[in-house]
């Protein structure tokens, strides 16, 4: 009876002593309150910059066939060898005159019937031309066919430098998406906060290029050229909080 006795007054006060751990334990450890999801607007912008090409690349090229391999090319080479000499003429920088292709290819002829009637070797030279005188690009043209050009790809007209521009149409975006920004939480009755994120995304114009059919009129008669404009496009996407 005495042993059951201790027994039982051991347990209530094993009871006991759990009880009052778990009370401290639990009063140590307050109950975080949830945090409120953050309220933000999100805005787009749009910046865009008007550029004047300031620079050309034109494709000029020399193109001959012959039945011998080595009379092809001999032609090639004096015609192109007249090409080169005319484009200096113009004070082209020589880092603005690039090779860009050299090939020499047999052809199978055929006569009306189908029949093979012998190989011709197809010879082409062709030069990447960075002018930076827009002015001088008909003459150009007209100098290249008059001394032995007979390839001339295109025309494509661009802005060496856009640094400027970029930085300017960057600006202008992020200024339309903070006015809307500003437009929103003003209808909405709340007051703009700080930004939270910025991503942009950048539209380079590429290269003018002048239609096959006007190339071919600069050609046959020097007519000035008309390089038109580019826009240079930005756009931002921003997230403003709402205080």
């Amino acid at each position: 009876m005495r042993t059951r006795f201790i027994f039982l007054v051991g347990v209530i006060l094993i009871a006991a002593l759990v009880s009052a751990c778990g009370g401290v334990a639990l009063a140590q450890t307050p109950q975080a309150e949830p945090t409120p999801p953050l309220r933000t607007i999100t805005v787009n912008g749009s910046g865009k910059t008007i550029l004047t090409p300031d620079i050309a690349y034109i494709s000029i090229g020399v193109h001959t066939e012959n039945k011998d391999a080595a009379e092809a090319v001999a032609a090639n080479n004096t015609q192109a060898e007249k090409v080169l000499a005319a484009l200096k003429g113009f004070n082209i920088d020589a880092k603005d005159i690039q090779t860009t292709n050299f090939s020499i290819y047999p052809r199978q002829d055929y006569d009306q019937d189908g029949k093979p009637t012998g190989i011709t070797f197809v010879v082409d030279n062709t030069v990447y031309v960075t002018l930076r005188d827009l002015e001088q690009v008909g003459a150009l043209l007209d100098a290249a066919v008059k001394a032995g050009a007979n390839s001339i790809s295109g025309i494509s007209f661009d802005v060496e430098n856009k640094t400027e521009a970029l930085s300017a149409a960057r600006k202008a975006a992020v200024a339309d998406a903070q006015a809307q920004a500003e437009e929103l939480a003003q209808a909405a009755g709340v007051s703009l906060g700080a930004v939270q994120s910025i991503s942009t995304y950048t539209n380079y114009p590429v290269p003018v290029e002048m239609p096959r059919a006007a190339v071919a009129m600069d050609m046959a008669a020097s007519v000035p050229v008309s390089p038109g404009s580019m826009t240079l496009t930005v756009e931002v996407n921003m997230v403003f909080a709402i205080e």
